[in-house]
């Protein structure tokens, strides 16, 4: 029995070795505990992204560069956000294209601005706000009162006022 021992002994070795070296190689491919949580909150971010779609990013993005083309980037965001901000409230489409084809809505729809290609930092914005960022603080509606017409849009509470743009709920 000894010399058996004795002839796998090395072949042990070699196995707890391999072993303790394919650990210490994939290390690096699992998050540190403390970025455990964010990794899930990654994934979430991601599953909400991936429900929209290139074209919608590009309607989305052709609408901020309509409405808010000379307005601050922070302005830009916002408009952005307005419109997501309806998809996510009961009263409004559940879509972009719903929610900026919804009749009498965006005058930018009725004149045809939306149809012109979006610049840099219109698709810039719509990325921010489709990553979350909403300097509007919630609204779902903006106004120019330079261009305003409508009595009804200045009966809504404003939240700010960024750019010429104010923004109410």
């Amino acid at each position: 029995m000894g010399k058996f021992v004795n002839r796998l002994w090395p072949l042990g070795a070699v196995v707890v070795i391999g072993l303790l070296g394919y650990l210490w190689w994939n290390q690096g491919e699992r998050p540190p505990s403390h970025l455990q949580g964010q990794e899930q909150e990654l994934e979430k971010v991601k599953s909400w992204r991936q429900s929209f779609s290139d074209s919608d990013l590009d309607l989305l993005a052709r609408v901020v560069r309509a409405e808010a083309q000379g307005e601050p980037y922070d302005g830009q965001v916002a408009v952005a956000a307005v419109i997501l901000n309806r998809i996510n409230h009961p009263e409004f489409p559940n879509t972009i294209p719903g929610v900026v084809y919804e009749p009498l809505a965006f005058s930018v729809v009725a004149n045809g601005e939306v149809n012109k290609p979006a610049n840099d930092s219109a698709v810039q914005a719509a990325h921010c706000a489709l990553n979350g960022l909403d300097p509007s603080g919630g609204a779902l509606y903006f106004y120019n009162p330079a261009k305003a017409r409508s009595s009804w849009i200045y009966s809504r509470p404003v939240i700010k006022t960024i750019g010429d743009h104010v923004f109410a709920s």
